[in-house]
């Protein structure tokens, strides 16, 4: 364990094993590996770039950081630092580096505290985990917005609902524009969050105060494809804004997943039998053998609470703690990650589950004007013949309320009765899903032009998100 700290000079008796182990955040921080690698050959150059090493110890830091970097990707570092007992992933690098180099590898820390070398690892790591954020969610939004398209060629129609209950027809395509329209929300900020946080490098912030070893930030930064160095070291090494911003987005787009989530699988049960979900996505029961469960997408549900909790958990650590480093941070690094990490498998698993849904279409044509659902289409062509709005609302109330009384659908007779109500010779009004649907007249309605128009700003939006990453 001793061969893996950092620290421990000034001490004159060894740590307590115990509480080294209970702060120890190696699991938490494997994924942060590759990335903490990344930090430490970009601080190489800025080591050699302000002369503080020469180029012999420079080639053989890489040399070593190279080894290592194969050693994570093929998972062998991982159960070399296991069994180091290592504190942190980021110490566990710099042992195994002194191992492979040990003349070189004494110099690696130089002019470097594990405070700006977490700061910049983990502003890496939530980079490169925002783009693969970004990806999956365009991912989504293209194929809501094929079905979309698919859908509207069709002219599958939907009970749209309010409260659970029937409210309006629509086209099955306008539902599935608006379920692709937070996707896009969400890559554009996926996209905003990767950009934010390859502004400023805060590694070379060193401790909290900067260093005086000559280091050329400007070339660590370039290397790491920061914009600049960070211009307060204080700042630099205390803010988790990067990996704040991330998680942030992750929830967000996991959020607008459940909420999708949630109508297919009520969609999927025999009661609804809008949809059916294929084998590759449903699964089944150990005792009831007739059961297609949709569990992955009841999975996505319940995910959106636990990223809401990681996340709010990851503020909380911040609230009241004072600017500078602060050991309070590794528990905002713990949390981030493990929203960031559960972020990526659930919209990976909702992308792979929504692409094995099948609607039915004869199923959402046959309810598509259920419960009255053309009463709001009768109330306008009211209005629309001078009638007020609450004299509308009144009087296709009670036709409803007695259609209701007789068990049938809203009819011919119905709109005889409402033009003598308002003294006129005749009304005219939709009473079929169809037709409903094809009276509406403005931009964003669920008309076929409407959508038709939506789909296309939206294949170009996801289109143009897609060439910048």
């Amino acid at each position: 364990m001793s061969a893996s700290l950092q620290w421990g000079g000034r001490f004159a008796a060894p740590p307590d094993a115990a509480l080294i182990a209970f702060g120890s955040s190696l699991e938490d921080d494997l994924p942060l590996a590759p990335f903490d690698v990344r930090c430490s050959l970009a601080h190489v150059e800025a080591l050699e770039g302000g002369g503080a090493i020469g180029a012999q110890y420079a080639d053989a830091l890489r040399a070593a950081l190279a080894q290592v970097a194969d050693e994570v990707r093929d998972g062998s570092f991982a159960a070399w630092a296991r069994a180091l007992g290592a504190e942190d992933v980021h110490g566990a690098i710099d042992a195994r580096v002194r191992e492979l180099a040990p003349e070189a590898g004494a110099y690696l820390h130089a002019g470097r505290s594990r405070n700006d070398q977490v700061a910049t690892t983990l502003a890496l790591y939530a980079r490169d985990r925002a783009e693969r954020g970004a990806r999956h969610a365009l991912a989504i939004a293209r194929t809501l917005c094929s079905a979309a398209n698919d859908e509207a060629a069709a002219g599958t129609l939907l009970a749209a609902t309010t409260h659970w209950q029937p409210a309006q027809p629509v086209l099955l395509a306008f539902w599935l524009a608006a379920a692709t329209e937070p996707f896009v929300r969400a890559a554009q900020r996926f996209t905003a969050a990767r950009k934010a946080a390859s502004a400023t490098c805060p590694l070379g912030s060193a401790a909290v105060a900067g260093s005086t070893i000559p280091l050329a930030r400007e070339r660590s930064a370039a290397f790491l494809g920061f914009a600049a160095p960070s211009r307060n070291a204080m700042d630099a090494i205390g803010t988790r804004d990067a990996a704040l911003d991330v998680a942030h987005a992750f929830v967000r787009a996991v959020l607008d997943a459940s909420r999708v989530a949630e109508e297919i699988v009520l969609w999927a049960a025999p009661a609804f039998g809008y949809v059916r979900i294929g084998d590759a996505t449903a699964t089944g029961s150990s005792l009831m053998p007739q059961k297609r469960n949709p569990d992955a997408l009841e999975l996505v549900r319940g995910g959106a609470s636990e990223l809401v909790g990681l996340y709010g958990g990851a503020l909380s650590s911040l609230a009241g703690l004072a600017l500078s480093y602060h050991r309070d941070l590794q528990q905002t690094k713990r949390l981030c990650v493990l929203a960031i990490e559960r972020g990526v498998a659930i919209l990976d698993a909702f992308a792979r589950a929504i692409a094995d849904v099948t609607f039915v279409r004869e199923a959402m044509n046959a309810r598509a004007a259920d419960g009255y659902a053309v009463a709001t289409d009768i109330a306008d062509a009211l209005i629309l013949r001078g009638c007020s709005a609450r004299e509308a609302h009144a009087l296709v109330g009670e036709r409803v309320r007695r259609a209701e009384e007789e068990g049938r659908a809203l009819d011919t007779g119905d709109l005889a009765a409402l033009a003598s109500a308002i003294g006129v010779p005749a009304l005219e009004a939709p009473l079929d899903a169809a037709a409903s649907v094809s009276a509406k007249a403005t931009v964003g309605s669920t008309s076929p032009d409407a959508v038709r128009a939506s789909l296309a700003e939206l294949a170009s939006e996801i289109a143009a998100l897609e060439a910048r990453l």
